[in-house]
């Protein structure tokens, strides 16, 4: 026997492709078509289906982007085919292999019951199991002509403006549509559904797929080729139908021979990423969870093993308020152990720019909603496509009850591969979760068999292992799992030459893996933030969307404190229904493809005007509770939001100000200006440039010599790939300098500078508060650049070994060298309202109101001293999925503090961000909770979610140190209790004791501490 590999493997791709699959749908008769296209936004099903159709039919154009048109389809069963399955087979016309990239439809029966989706991937309708021959057939399709703005396979993956056919400017922005239909019906036609073909089918792909993943010295790679070259053989090309049974008796031997005794394991778990905006807007999405979940509720009729997990609590939530009868589906799929809430988040959001507090909310209204909703106890982080984790993560999972983590992301890296699949992550804190990263390194399996052997052999814990996950069905735009993939996981489940193949949830993967990791002598640990060496760029697309959630965080934490104080001391009602509503608004902006920057213009446009009407509505809560506290209007109250006192004013408290902050005027020198307050001295050039920054305490200039701050540098910025997303390192190559100014001029409390470049202006107003240890920067940019990236460098005559950044509850420190690839890879690294940098004894930070991307080199000069250069990323103008991304008018700020440890900049951040409020009034206001520790900070400040009137209080030690410190209230205790994330009670008796002078506090470093404080009488 020869050896005629190539050719038996080439006659079956084009037997199985032009031949088999077609076969599958064989016997058909064409359907009556009907249109109705709607004039706007999608209507409700009942709308549909009683609307004023029209005749069309296969070959007829249809759908402007991001319309809407219903199909009627009508036909009879012939009645020769009684007995028989008959399936609808509806091609719509879609515009790629990607399910959920294009057009999308869902099926309805006459009554407006769903029926499942139609996408690229899934054309099939059950129409009848056995038919009687001759009955009639009615459904009705809502088409969505969402169209293709990027393609998605990876000969075809395309970006920017000339993509799809140089649409793309348009495509993300209905406004600007030119109102083309995209889309042409290819296929509407009842048929007989040949089951002993499909599951030739079947067979025939499993084998295809696992052959050229065995070895050519592989016995079994030749015995699978014999089989199926025998059960080629046995198809008759004319009669596929009546020969396919023989031919899966030639495969069957091949099919039964068991997997090897040490084969891996792989848990599949059923899936569909959703991206709940991204390349289409928030209300699509809607439609396509409806979509995705009455695919997925189908096939669980059909198939009683197929387990799905479905991870963000925002989506259910909509569908069962727009689609209740599908969300009923997935409550009665509950029950049978089938459909599986996972996550334990509202959504799947971002969590390097998403503040503490709100992330602490991702899992109160995420496992709450599970809870209340499915009587589910939600123990795992589900989390596959963010663009890295912070450090503090691992400490919120457990104190929400979260046992385990999965993420896939990281295998994106493009520096360094990370070299753990299943391990502990060890927070900040020292908290560690049991982690895995599927080794298949996507969230949208398909269980092929070459992903199925790209898990085995990229598996990087094997000796401690044998076990991995992959999640499975059509993703990003939904899709979910489909018959096929379900067909291949059976044939894997014990099959010769590949891992085994189960289908079970992540509960069962997470327990098993634990259990052979701690009899191999326990997981490997990986310590601190998990840095993505790709989509750097995330942490400054979109300024005004990244403006809107840090502000909105901060006005929900004012919202909080000032209406639980009102409540606490005056008897004010909280607003519980507002706060929650408002709240669940910001964390659905959270999720990872909005709050970084990187969804088309649609979904930027609408969550600016979100933020917007959140932000009026928290500033009519604000102003109401303190008007409730301030009481008559005879002076001045000040009310401080901020976790330290300022101004005489007490932290979280209110009361007249006892010390100026006004800014000092400036005064000429030179050709320059220099405003000094006592304790720095700024000196302002011709330029508007800082050419010292003077610590008049410490006696020590803040600038490195011949160097100055506040330099504005613009770079070319147009990354390989992924616009909006990445920044790579190369940008750094091109440069430009703005030195230039139109005007530097005196204003009455500091300076102004105005630069123009490109075609773009800058104005900058400098000041320099009393009582301040550095300038202030309040910047105005009117944005007209393309493909460039804005900085603002401060070169600092330091030499710091590392920078040291605020994340959510804490900080990490980073290297300022590049000794190894690892610190090279962070070029641009994540910062929330500080960062810093310092010797043991002296330091300075950066601290800002809306900025995340930051960068921080070092040099060593001529003369022997080290430059640490911290510059703040401003601005990006990437031009997809935006084409006009960021254009217009910004205004932003940031501050130089001198002279400052990392204590001083945690201070700092959080005053910058919470400026004081000023009202007619004359009462002196007490805090509900004072801390008698400056590291210890308050982060929240509300009254209980049951609405028992107990206050909540959360507070984290922000050092990194051990703490011990007092908390008092102005109200008696009845009862202090240390509680979960959702305010239950935890077993904690070594954070807290009470004493007489009110509750001792002990924490560890970054502990983050929740108390629930019961009034007395």
């Amino acid at each position: 026997m020869h050896n005629d590999r190539d050719v038996t493997e080439q006659r079956l791709a084009r037997v199985l492709n032009e031949r088999i699959r077609p076969a599958v749908h064989a016997r058909a008769v064409p359907l009556d078509v009907e249109v109705w296209n709607v004039s706007g936004e999608p209507v409700p099903v009942r709308e549909g289906l009683a609307a004023p159709y029209r005749p069309t039919g296969v070959g007829a154009w249809w759908g402007p982007a991001w319309s809407t048109s219903w199909f009627k389809v009508t036909g009879s069963v012939p009645a020769e085919w009684a007995g028989e399955r008959v399936e609808a087979v509806l091609d719509l016309g879609f515009a790629t292999h990607s399910a959920g990239f294009s057009a999308e439809g869902l099926v309805y029966r006459p009554d407006g019951t769903a029926v499942k989706a139609l996408n690229p991937r899934n054309l099939w309708l059950p129409v009848a199991e056995q038919a009687d021959g001759g009955e009639e057939f009615t459904a009705y399709i809502e088409a969505a002509a969402n169209p293709v703005v990027m393609h998605t396979a990876p000969d075809e993956l395309t970006f920017g403006p000339t993509s799809v056919g140089g649409r793309a400017p348009w495509l993300g922005d209905p406004a600007a549509d030119p109102g083309e239909p995209l889309y042409r019906l290819r296929r509407l036609d009842l048929a007989v559904f040949d089951q002993d073909v499909h599951e030739l089918v079947q067979d025939l792909e499993v084998l295809q797929q696992l052959m050229p993943e065995l070895s050519p010295e592989s016995p079994r790679r030749w015995q699978l080729l014999r089989a199926v070259e025998l059960a080629l053989d046995a198809v008759d090309l004319q009669d596929i139908g009546g020969t396919a049974a023989a031919a899966r008796a030639a495969l069957a031997p091949a099919l039964a021979s068991p997997a090897h005794t040490s084969a891996h394991r792989v848990s599949a778990v059923g899936h569909a990423h959703i991206d709940t905006a991204w390349l289409w807007p928030l209300r699509e999405t809607v439609r396509k969870v409806a979509r995705t979940v009455s695919n997925v509720t189908q096939l669980m009729d059909d198939h009683p093993e197929f387990k799905f997990v479905m991870s963000q609590a925002q989506q259910l939530a909509w569908l069962k308020e727009h689609r209740p009868e599908v969300y009923a589906r997935t409550q009665e799929k509950a029950k049978t152990g089938q459909f599986l809430p996972t996550g334990s988040l509202w959504v799947e959001p971002d969590t390097n720019i998403s503040g503490g507090e709100a992330l602490v909310r991702q899992f109160v209204h995420g496992k709450r909603f599970y809870l209340e909703e499915f009587g589910v106890e939600t123990e795992e982080m589900w989390l596959p496509d963010t663009f890295g984790y912070n450090a503090a993560l691992p400490q919120l999972m457990k104190l929400a009850g979260v046992r385990w983590f999965l993420t896939q992301k990281i295998s994106w890296n493009t520096t360094n591969k990370f070299p753990h699949h299943t391990f502990w992550w060890e927070g900040i804190d020292g908290t560690r979760i049991f982690s895995h990263f599927p080794p298949v390194d996507s969230y949208n399996g398909d269980l092929s068999g070459d992903q199925v052997a790209h898990s085995v052999r990229n598996f990087q814990d094997k000796a401690g292992s044998n076990s991995s996950l992959i999640p499975f069905g059509y993703g990003d735009g939904g899709g979910g799992p489909t018959r096929e993939m379900l067909s291949r996981a059976e044939r894997l489940r014990d099959l010769e030459g590949s891992a085994r193949i189960e289908i079970e949830g992540p509960v069962e993967f997470f327990r098993r893996a634990h259990e052979e990791y701690e009899a191999n002598g326990g997981a490997p640990v990986w310590s601190g933030e998990l840095y993505l060496e790709f989509h750097r760029g995330t942490l400054t697309s979109q300024l005004a969307t990244k403006q809107g959630n840090r502000r909105s965080e901060h006005l929900l934490r004012e919202a909080e404190l000032w209406a639980a104080t009102a409540a606490v001391h005056r008897g004010h009602p909280y607003p519980y229904e507002a706060l929650d509503r408002l709240w669940k608004t910001v964390l659905l902006h959270q999720f990872h493809d909005i709050l970084p920057g990187t969804s088309i213009a649609w979904v930027h446009r609408e969550a600016e005007e979100t933020y917007a009407a959140v932000a009026r509505e928290l500033e009519e809560l604000i102003g109401t509770a303190q008007r409730a506290l301030a009481g008559p209007p005879d002076g001045t109250v000040v009310f401080n939001a901020a976790p330290h006192a300022r101004g005489g004013v007490a932290a979280l408290g209110a009361g007249p100000r006892t010390e100026a902050d006004a800014p000092v005027a400036p005064v000429a020198e030179g050709d320059g200006f220099v405003l000094d307050n006592g304790l720095v001295r700024i000196v302002i050039d011709s330029r508007g440039l800082i050419t010292s920054a003077y610590d008049l305490t410490a006696g020590r200039e803040a600038l490195a010599p011949g160097a100055v701050g506040n330099l504005l540098q613009l770079h070319q910025d147009f990354p390989n790939q992924w616009d909006a997303w990445d920044i790579d390192v190369f940008y750094r190559n091109t440069v430009r300098d703005l030195t230039d100014a139109e005007s530097v001029t005196a204003t009455d409390d500091g300076v102004h500078v105005v630069r123009a470049f490109g075609d773009s202006r800058v104005e900058q107003t400098l000041t320099l508060p009393a009582g301040s240890c550095g300038p202030v920067i309040d910047t105005v940019v009117d944005w007209h650049e393309k493909e460039k990236l804005l900085k603002a460098a401060f070169p600092l005559d330091v030499r710091a070994a590392h920078s040291t950044a605020e994340i959510p509850f804490g900080h990490v420190e980073r290297p300022t060298h590049t000794n190894t690839s690892w610190d090279a890879a962070k070029f641009e690294v994540c910062a929330h309202r500080f960062l810093h940098v310092g010797e043991p004894d002296w330091g300075a930070a950066l601290v800002n109101d809306s900025s995340y991307g930051h960068d921080v080199t070092r040099d060593v000069r001529a003369d022997g001293g080290t430059t640490t250069t911290v510059r703040l990323s401003l601005l990006r103008s990437a031009r997809f999925p935006d084409p006009d991304q960021d254009q217009g008018v910004h205004r932003l700020g940031y501050a130089l503090v001198i002279g400052a440890d990392v204590a001083d900049a945690t201070r700092e951040g959080y005053r910058f961000n919470l400026p004081e409020r000023t009202l007619p009034g004359s009462e002196t206001v007490a805090p509900l909770v004072s801390v008698d520790h400056e590291g210890v900070i308050v982060e929240a400040v509300k009254l209980a979610d049951d609405r028992g009137g107990d206050v909540v209080v959360r507070l984290y030690e922000s050092r990194g140190t051990r703490a011990r410190a007092t908390l008092t209230t102005p109200f008696p205790l009845a009862s202090v209790t240390a509680t979960d994330l959702l305010e239950r009670p935890l077993e904690d008796p070594a954070s807290h004791e009470r004493t007489a002078d009110g509750v001792e506090l002990t924490l560890r470093p970054f502990q983050i501490l929740t108390l629930r404080l019961t009034p007395g009488s």
